[in-house]
């Protein structure tokens, strides 16, 4: 089985999160506790929400507990000539921009903060790159060239 790939910080938010999903639970059994009468044969509304809640707080948590039981701490401070997760990636897109991303274990992936996949299209294409290399990725716009500018 291969192991989930996180980062030191990536590990640290989802220890993070976990212990807030949990004390979230908690919570709600409380409040789901509080609002139950046994002597009622029918369920109101507020219980039966907070119920839904909580499985959604739990699905959550067991989410993250099968990452948990199987990763590895991926270290960004190998090579900086060659991409690897961790790594954080500056590159010019078609000859224009430039953006810098932050290549991450799946589990860390987050497009808004720059964070992503190595499993996604990009990463898949950036793993092994050196500085200055081009490469091209399929996007729902068309290929899009890429060109490797720093790599730290």
């Amino acid at each position: 089985m291969t192991k989930n790939q996180l980062t030191k910080e990536g590990h640290a938010q989802l220890v993070t999160e976990l212990a807030n999903l949990n004390d979230r639970a908690d919570q709600l059994i409380v409040k789901i506790e509080d609002v139950a009468q046994p002597d009622e044969s029918g369920e109101d509304s507020l219980a039966s929400q907070l119920k839904a809640e909580l499985e959604v707080v739990n699905s959550k948590i067991a989410s993250i507990e099968t990452v948990l039981d199987n990763f590895e701490i991926i270290s960004g401070n190998g090579s900086s000539t060659t991409v690897h997760i961790g790594s954080k990636v500056k590159i010019k897109i078609s000859g224009n921009s430039e953006r810098v991303f932050h290549l991450v274990g799946e589990f860390e992936a987050d497009p808004a903060a720059n964070k992503i996949s190595s499993l996604s299209p990009l990463g898949v294409a950036m793993m092994g790159k050196k500085l200055h290399d081009q490469f091209e990725v399929e996007a729902p716009a068309g290929k899009l060239t890429y060109k490797i500018v720093a790599i730290a």
